[in-house]
């Protein structure tokens, strides 16, 4: 299983933070440091999947695969729009809303993580299910929690924010097939946002598989020399310490 030292889980928040603080502003901004300071330890600490062969199943796995779909949306939106493609009719700032927040659910809920270690041996080994779903949580697709979360913090979003939030799974998801497979002009899809940002949660999701699969686990992981830790990722850290020790 890959794993991410107390560091790089650190270097990996306070990117994800500063993505944050420079793209918006505003009320809005007040109510997501709300809520990313509510859930910091816990988002530190998450998974982006279950089984170790999925993508990032390991502590600090959701941050890093969400810092990997932000630069990859942007990546992928300069290509389209090289190409020819129409990208005028949603902003950067719609973009990495939606790739920050698509899979905001994988967290869980206020209180309930939505991956809990798998305490089965067998599974663990044989499957590679290194997680399991948490059965003290009320199920919800990760995208419907994802914008009941942002309600509850009072973060508001854009038309274009919520079609890019709530597509970004593609046809994986089978209530996506109405927007994607819809045959009349009329009823196309308004921007491009949702198939940039599905592009990049597929490259990102395959990329980190790949990662996996060759061993190099650490190929992604940032390093830094930390002088002085801040309250904040002192959090982490001792988090991390208390799941698996110094």
């Amino acid at each position: 299983m890959k794993e991410l030292t107390p560091e790089q889980i650190e270097h990996n928040w306070k990117k994800l933070r500063d993505i944050i603080q420079n793209t918006f502003d505003g009320e809005r901004l007040e109510s997501m440091d709300k809520m990313y300071d509510y859930f910091e330890e816990r988002m530190c600490l998450a998974p982006a999947s279950g089984k170790e062969h999925f993508h990032n199943a390991h502590p600090g796995g959701y941050v890093e695969h969400i810092l990997h779909i932000v630069e990859f949306a942007q990546q992928i939106h300069g290509l389209w729009s090289k190409n020819g493609a129409t990208m005028d009719n949603f902003t950067i700032e719609e973009l990495v809303f939606a790739a920050l927040h698509h899979d905001l659910g994988k967290v869980g809920d206020l209180s309930e993580d939505n991956y809990i270690h798998n305490d089965s041996d067998w599974h663990r080994k044989n499957q590679g299910l290194i997680y399991k779903h948490n059965p003290a949580l009320q199920y919800m697709t990760v995208t419907d929690r994802a914008c009941w979360i942002l309600q509850h913090f009072g973060v508001k979003m854009t038309e274009n924010e919520y079609i890019g939030l709530r597509l970004t799974d593609g046809l994986y998801e089978e209530a996506n097939k109405g927007y994607y497979m819809n045959w009349s002009k009329d009823n196309q899809l308004a921007t491009n946002i949702a198939y940039v940002l599905h592009q990049a949660d597929m490259m990102a999701s395959k990329i980190e598989y790949d990662e996996w699969a060759r061993g190099d686990h650490d190929i992604k992981a940032p390093k830094v020399e930390l002088k002085e830790k801040s309250e904040q990722s002192a959090t982490a850290n001792q988090a991390f310490k208390d799941l698996f020790g110094e």
